[in-house]
This record gives C-alpha cells, sequence and structure tokens, in this order.
C-alpha cells in the first residue's frame, strides 16, 4: 500500500462570531453553509469546553471551517509574524471573476488591495470579520509554461536558501517587470 494525501479535508480556524462569520462568507465570497457542530465537550481530548464549529463551501470539495470558542481569551495574531503571511487563498477562474470580486467587496465596504501581479497568477487581499487575511487568486494566461520553469529550478532553489537564508536568482524573472529588469526567462 502506498500512503498518499487525497485531498485537504477542511481547515479550521477560529472566529469570533459564528454567525457573523456565516453571514459575511456567505455575502463576500458566495460560500455555502454547508454544516454546524456545537458540543460542551471537545471530542478529542475530552476537554470540557463549549463550541461552535461551521463549515463551508469552498468549492471542489474544499471545506473552510470555524471554531468559535466563548469560553477562551480574546483571539489574537502572532505578534512575530508579519500580517501578510498568514492567510487563505482561494482561486477564481480568471481576471474577469476577479475584477468582479474586487468590484463586489469594495461596493460593500471592504478594503482591498490589489490586483497584485505575481507572474504566475494574479491576486486581491482583503480582511474578514475576524481579522484573518484574505487572498483571491485567478491563473495568469502563461501560468502552465511558468511553472514548468520554476518546476525545473525547484530543488536548486531550496539547497541555495537552505544554506544562505538569501533569496535565490533562479527565478528572478517573475518578477523583472515591475522591477524594470531585463531578465532571460
Amino acid at each position: 500500500m502506498t500512503l498518499r494525501i487525497e485531498q485537504i479535508h477542511h481547515v479550521a480556524y477560529r472566529c469570533k462570531d459564528a454567525k457573523e462569520t456565516v453571514e459575511w462568507y456567505g455575502k463576500m465570497l458566495n460560500m455555502d453553509f454547508v454544516l454546524a457542530i456545537a458540543e460542551d465537550r471537545v471530542p478529542s481530548t475530552k476537554e470540557p469546553d463549549p463550541y461552535m464549529h461551521i463549515f463551508l463551501d469552498a468549492g471542489n470539495g474544499n471545506i473552510l471551517a470555524f471554531f468559535e470558542l466563548p469560553t477562551k481569551p480574546e483571539m489574537g495574531k502572532d505578534p512575530n509574524t508579519p500580517e501578510w503571511v498568514q492567510h487563505i487563498a482561494f482561486k477564481v477562474k480568471d481576471r474577469e471573476t476577479l475584477l468582479a470580486y474586487k468590484e463586489h467587496l469594495e461596493k460593500n465596504g471592504i478594503e482591498v488591495l490589489g490586483v497584485t501581479d505575481h507572474s504566475l497568477f494574479h491576486s486581491i487581499y482583503f480582511f474578514d470579520p475576524n481579522g484573518h487575511r484574505i487572498e483571491l487568486a485567478c491563473p495568469d494566461p502563461e501560468e502552465e509554461e511558468k511553472l514548468k520553469k520554476l518546476d525545473a529550478v525547484k530543488w536548486e532553489m531550496l539547497e541555495e536558501w537552505s544554506k544562505t537564508k538569501r533569496a535565490p536568482k533562479h527565478a528572478d524573472w517573475l518578477h523583472a517587470k515591475e522591477l524594470g529588469k531585463k531578465v532571460d526567462a
């Protein structure tokens, strides 16, 4: 038997208010509310701690889940991790859909950063009502070709990073245009 992960079952985060979270993701990102589980005891640890666990449909069998924990101290963030690092990224079909989401979010009072060109894909960023950073990303028309080039150098890049902790130059072409540089692709 070969051990292999099939896919992510669900990803869980904490939320401030389960109902507000369900309504926000439904209105802003058109995610369906799939399931709610509420218990007074944690099944894995048997710890007495009431919680509401909600599940949202993020498309293609992907589930985004949240826990509301009313007896715990207020949510916090890791003060040593920059705000831009921890985020939830969702794929959208194309740039037209990305721009439509941007317009929809802004019309609903959400501050949106971007569109950011990552060369492989294009993204917008914003925050949910719990303070979680959200990214919506659409593929670049040349994504497949660019991914092949990156795949060819991934191990060399990782090895160099591991030794130097400096960004390897194998993929400078990704952002050469925005930096005004000419780099052979």
